[in-house]
């Protein structure tokens, strides 16, 4: 409107004027127009339009490097779907707006184009919110670390230990923060706080339907109804698997919908169910579901028919090795046990690239220090391996890298892998269960989404194998409308709503939860209380807990204590209290002749449960025998004597009563402290008699709590001297190695132990090295690899070198 009425305003003053548009020149003109108001008015307005999405180039308001860097990086050189959802009115007038297509459809580029946007055109901050932090990892290294030092703005990771609270605050770069659920729900607290949210212009969530998944769902939507509270600049993209109600959704975020069922390269997915010899395939049109396609043509003997009655051999012969294939499997050692069935009967695929199967192995044994897993050795040679869990991050990035190059074809998974790293394949599924839980529909997509190899094939199959026992559940499996997505924030006995309204004390809380999720759903969910009544129920619980206060004697005046602001910044509200008290217990005590009381503090409490130890190794085997004196005096102060422990060993009944938490923290504790000293994964497994990949998941979450306690006794003066021990044990957690290796742990992905072997001892010296010359010096290293590492490394250094310099810009702007 305002570009079309200076346009009129000033044809009509030329016309007046009796000039042609040639002769007037540009200053005339607007020296003419300052007479009208009406023109001055609507200049003003087009200005306004102009600064909010300048137009930098033709590559979508894009300069064209960036299209450049796209096909140079990415190998992209034309977009599909993705096109059309970039013209959309709502896409150009920055209005909210959700997306979803199918697994593999390209749905990331669409968001990264609109970062770019956000950050180069509109200046302004991005956050961009992943549900795990190997996908943080991922996009911070692999994905946008070289388009941040090619466009100059910074790519900052908050995941596990990692991330400012606040941010750095730059004056004149632009910062996209990759975090996850959880750390980009404290960055938003944060800038909130700070009063920096209008700096941020774009926020994109993956996976938006994981709004309806447990605590972590709660978290998504407290950000979401914070973001769409507090900031009216603060656009925001989600992506999203398609859900029966994704209205709900759009109403939630006041988005729009765009919807496509692209799949990339016009690769068709057919779905298929296997019974006994049959194959069917699956079609919602027929009365039964699935309709006759072929008998699956094989020849077993008996004892082969004992084995593998499923027949998983003759369907994954069909298409390996020239073309890979993934079988999900329900359980971890079930993928381990198909992994070597499999291989029993494949003597012709040794020799089918031999060499590169070798450098795996090799690499392999050099991630594990010497050591590698039995069942790797046994596979890996006729290309085939697992994937779970209870691989190390080494092993599983290995795994899935060699997989991708074709040099492994095939790998039994878990139900993790579907939501993972994309690896696009042909998809068997080994059973309609994850462990002993029925398929829910959005895994079975998930799962089934990933068959089709772009590029390569022109059909992608999925076959799921059934027992005739399940044949009913699976035609409401493969026929049935997607699964609907709910508010979580009552589950949990409102959990994330109580956390929430601690959060809000000082804002009109009533008005705020109608905009959540909740209230759009609150008759769908049944929830029986209104919507003051929860408020004031929940309200009533935080006083309780003594995290909020009534300061007025009358009418009530609600602050949040010491505590509560602690809490809410930092941990997790269930614990909050246990972890109050085992501080403040710690400070009567504290033993620092080791890391062993330290560590016990920083412990995750959420692990626990999973924790079922071996008596006999934590006595005997493990390091309580060999524990100093004050070290087993710090033992028994939280709650476990070594007496207990020698009974339980012994199998006797123990009358006492003894905190099994604290027991079981202990027991966690002991493996943490032996990764301190001994560093090594694989030795601490094998003296825990624990699988490796838990003993890296602990390890994991120990550095993340490690951190999130650090930021809660910073707000509470009672705790000072924890700041500094639990400065320097958040950085031994996260990085594990000896302190020289260090610095080079910052660089994801890195291989510290090579690199510092062959002279690269510092950031600087990493980030300065020639790629090229990287890969001579490093054996088994390839270019891409390489490039990577050296870009991620360039990227931490420019982070560091900005954050040092707003330091000194700050200093000197003192008064």
């Amino acid at each position: 409107k305002a570009r079309r009425s200076v346009a009129d305003l000033l044809k009509k003053t030329m016309l007046g004027n009796a000039v042609t548009p040639v002769s007037v020149s540009r200053t005339a003109l607007l020296k003419e127009a300052v007479v009208s108001e009406e023109i001055s008015v609507a200049m003003q307005a087009m200005e306004t339009i102009s600064a909010e999405t300048p137009d930098l180039g033709p590559f979508f308001g894009l300069p064209s490097k960036v299209k450049e860097l796209m096909h140079k990086l990415r190998g992209i050189q034309k977009l599909y779907w993705q096109e059309a959802c970039l013209n959309l009115e709502c896409v150009q007038q920055r209005r909210n707006l959700i997306y979803s297509l199918p697994t593999s459809g390209g749905k990331t580029l669409v968001a990264e184009i609109l970062i770019l946007r956000e950050l180069l055109c509109r200046r302004k901050d991005c956050l961009f919110i992943l549900p795990y932090i190997s996908l943080v990892q991922e996009k911070q290294v692999r994905g946008l670390a070289t388009f941040g030092l090619e466009l100059d703005f910074m790519v900052e990771e908050y995941a596990g230990s990692k991330g400012k609270f606040p941010p750095v605050k730059r004056r004149n770069k632009r910062s996209l923060y990759i975090a996850t659920i959880e750390k980009a729900h404290s960055l938003v607290n944060s800038l909130i706080e700070s009063s920096r949210l209008d700096h941020l212009g774009l926020l994109v969530v993956d996976e938006l339907h994981m709004l309806g998944d447990g605590s972590r769902g709660a978290v998504i939507e407290m950000t979401l109804a914070k973001v769409r509270h507090m900031s009216e600049a603060t656009q925001i993209i989600g992506m999203s698997a398609t859900l029966g109600n994704i209205k709900d959704l759009q109403t939630f975020l006041g988005a729009e919908n765009y919807t496509n069922d692209f799949r990339p390269f016009q690769v068709q997915l057919k779905e298929y169910v296997k019974l006994n010899d049959t194959i069917y395939e699956v079609d919602p049109k027929e009365e039964n579901c699935f309709r006759f396609s072929r008998m699956l043509n094989f020849k077993y003997s008996s004892s082969m028919q004992k084995i593998d009655p499923d027949h998983i051999i003759a369907l994954v012969t069909e298409v390996i090795p020239l073309h890979s294939c993934l079988v999900f499997c329900p359980t971890k050692k079930n993928c381990e046990n198909v992994a070597g069935m499999i291989c029993k009967y494949l003597k012709d695929f040794l020799q089918h690239r031999e060499a590169e199967k070798a450098v795996l192995l090799q690499e392999l044994k050099a991630g594990g220090n010497g050591s590698m897993c039995p069942v790797l050795r046994r596979t890996v040679p006729y290309g085939v391996a697992y994937h779970h869990s209870g691989l190390t991050a080494e092993e599983r990035k290995l795994v899935e890298e060699a997989y991708s190059r074709g040099v492994l074809c095939l790998l039994a998974c878990t139900s993790t892998l579907a939501a993972g790293i994309n690896l696009p394949a042909r998809v068997i599924l080994r059973s309609p269960y994850v462990a002993t839980d029925f398929l829910k529909r959005s895994q079975y997509k998930q799962m089934v989404g990933r068959a089709g190899r772009a590029g390569i094939d022109t059909i992608g199959e999925s076959i799921l194998i059934l027992q005739e026992k399940d044949r009913s559940m699976a035609k409401e499996l493969v026929c049935a409308p997607m699964e609907s997505c709910y508010s979580n924030l009552m589950q949990d006995d409102g959990k994330g709503i109580l956390s929430l309204i601690l959060s809000l004390i000082g804002l009109n809380v009533e008005q705020f939860l109608r905009g959540t999720l909740l209230f759009v759903q609150q008759q769908q969910l049944c929830v029986e209380r209104s919507l003051w009544d929860t408020v004031q129920r929940c309200v009533a619980t935080l006083q309780e807990k003594e995290l909020i206060t009534n300061t007025a004697t009358h009418s009530p005046s609600l602050q949040v204590t010491r505590l509560g602001r602690a809490t809410y910044k930092s941990v997790d509200l269930s614990y909050c209290s246990v972890l109050y008290k085992d501080l403040l217990k710690g400070l009567e005590g504290l033993q620092l002749s080791s890391h062993l009381h330290l560590v016990y503090l920083v412990t995750p409490y959420d692990l626990v449960p999973q924790c079922n130890p071996d008596w006999m190794v934590y006595f005997r085997q493990l390091q309580f025998t060999l524990l100093s004196a004050s070290e087993q005096k710090m033992s028994a102060a939280v709650g476990v004597p070594e007496s207990f422990v020698a009974r339980k060993a012994a199998g006797q009944t123990v009358k006492k009563s003894v905190d099994l938490v604290a027991v079981k923290r202990m027991y966690l504790s002991l493996v943490l402290f032996s990764l301190l000293r001994d560093t090594n994964v694989w030795a601490v497994a094998d003296r825990f008699q624990l699988s490796r990949g838990f003993v890296q998941t602990l390890l994991s979450a120990a550095s993340t709590f490690c951190c999130c306690v650090l930021h809660f006794t910073e707000e509470l003066e009672e705790l000072w001297p924890f700041k500094a021990l639990l400065l320097e044990l958040t950085r031994r957690l996260s990085y594990c190695v000896k302190a020289e290796l260090i610095p080079l742990m910052e660089v994801a992905g890195v291989l510290e132990k090579q690199l510092y072997n062959a002279g690269y001892r510092t950031l600087t010296h990493l980030a300065n090295a020639d790629p090229a010359v990287l890969c001579g010096t490093l054996e088994h290293l390839y270019q891409k690899q390489a490039n990577l590492m050296v870009a991620s490394a360039k990227m931490l250094l420019n982070e560091k070198a900005a954050a040092l310099q707003e330091e000194v810009d700050e200093l000197l702007t003192l008064p």
